[in-house]
């Protein structure tokens, strides 16, 4: 037994360590919090003395699938934007969607507003929703396009700080942090909501003051010109970590990527702990496989599961119980100042905090056993920035820059045509597309 006291004893002091940073990490991203949501007020004063003539039209793609626990109500908000020249485009791939029915009511409801409804099963690609934004893009009828998630709720004056924003030189893609909202305040949904808001939110912003500059999916805005410089939609198709990529494109183009002052939120509509747990599954492997060294190392992040070691390793020692207690109560100060600036002062009690980041621990480590992820009702196996379908080495779908013979299906061409705006487009035609060929299903 002695034989072993000395060695655990040391990792449970390095475990110490790691908590100890771990809470300078969350008191960091305290602060950074507080100082973003100061500079959005005072973005707020200038934002609304803006004039129409100095906001040139937007249109605003809406990539929708299924009818997701306050949809409607993210959706209103995108409608009600004090914007004076905005079209949204919303688009779905199943004709049997019932998002269609959620658009229908609120076309109904504000008849003088400028919104379309694309309804196009063409497949672009493993990505469906870039899919679905390939087919809507052809609909857009402004040069500033502002890509949002369906689950996306902002502020009235959302979309004059996004603009503003892409309007200064040398900015070519404007993205928003965003925290998260619990659908129904479970235990499930607040769990989900405490990893944004006390982990992803403020690390985006650490990662930004050292230099990085990240494309989240809330808000994706640039201009067409720049969109088709880096290749187009396309180029996306086959990447679960659409916004990275996209990103890193904009970025290779010399352009900066800037955070609009405007804080969105995302709702959090987990219905079980397999749902939540395969949702933060599939985040994990996906940043895993594109930052793994930034992925590895935010395993700080978790200061109350590195702490709960002291304990665990020293034997029960007092001083092991003492670091556990202490970092509770750092992490908790902390994550109070974050939900006081945030105004999410109900979603994640304190004592809730050890359950959340061991959760987080256990994702993480589950995140570095395989590549499969579960996304939009498919199994996608993920390699480096790309994926295809789990079972397939190659897949039947556009890939930019492939030069091998179009493949024409049937199938694919006998498909609906589009629906806009009440009216029928015409489909792109298949043929414009160069496809990879089908290959045979291989094992995992």
């Amino acid at each position: 037994m002695s034989a072993l006291s000395h060695p655990l004893v040391a990792l449970a002091a390095a475990a110490s360590a790691v908590a100890a940073f771990g809470c300078a990490q969350a008191a960091a991203g305290a602060w950074m919090v507080h100082r973003f949501d100061a500079l959005t007020r005072r973005a707020a004063l200038s934002a609304s003395a803006l004039t129409e003539a100095v906001l040139p039209a937007v249109t605003v793609l809406k990539p929708l699938h299924g009818d997701e626990p306050m949809l409607e109500h993210a959706l209103t908000q995108f409608i009600e934007q004090d914007y004076p020249h905005l079209q949204i485009v919303f688009g779905v791939q199943d004709p049997a969607d019932p998002a269609i029915a959620v658009v229908q009511r609120l076309r109904q409801r504000y008849p003088g507003q400028d919104l379309s409804l694309v309804v196009d099963p063409t497949p672009h690609g493993p990505n469906r929703k870039i899919g679905n934004l390939i087919n809507m893009l052809p609909h857009a009828a402004h040069d500033l396009l502002v890509i949002s998630d369906s689950d996306i709720h902002v502020a009235p004056d959302y979309l004059r700080h996004v603009v503003t924003t892409l309007l200064r030189p040398g900015t070519g893609l404007v993205t928003t942090l965003y925290r998260g909202v619990p659908a129904t305040m479970s235990l499930m949904q607040r769990l989900a909501a405490g990893q944004i808001n006390h982990n992803f939110m403020p690390g985006v912003l650490l990662s930004r003051l050292l230099g990085r500059q990240d494309c989240l999916g809330s808000t994706m805005a640039l201009r067409r010109s720049t969109l088709e410089a880096i290749g187009g939609l396309a180029v996306l198709s086959a990447h679960v970590a659409d916004d990275s990529v996209l990103g890193r494109l904009v970025r290779r183009e010399g352009l900066n990527i800037e955070i609009a002052p405007s804080m969105t939120a995302t709702t959090t509509a987990d219905t079980g702990i397999g749902d939540l747990f395969a949702h933060e599954l599939r985040w994990g492997r996906t940043v895993r496989m594109v930052e793994p060294v930034g992925y590895g190392l935010s395993a700080v992040q978790f200061p109350l599961f590195w702490a709960a070691m002291a304990p665990l390793l020293s034997s029960g020692a007092i001083w092991g119980w003492w670091v556990f207690a202490v970092v509770w109560l750092l992490r908790g100060v902390a994550a109070a100042r974050i939900d006081r600036t945030i105004g999410a002062s109900r979603v994640m009690p304190f004592l809730l905090l050890p359950l959340r980041d061991w959760l987080s621990a256990v994702v993480m480590a589950a995140s570095f056993t395989g590549r499969r992820v579960a996304w939009r009702g498919q199994t996608l196996h993920v390699t480096g920035w790309k994926a295809r379908p789990a079972g397939h080495s190659e897949q039947l779908f556009p890939e930019p820059g492939f030069s091998g013979p179009v493949f024409h299906e049937p199938a694919l061409a006998a498909l609906p045509s589009t629906a806009v705006s009440g009216h029928y487009a015409a489909r792109p035609p298949l043929a414009q597309h160069t496809l990879v060929r089908q290959t045979l299903a291989q094992g995992d």
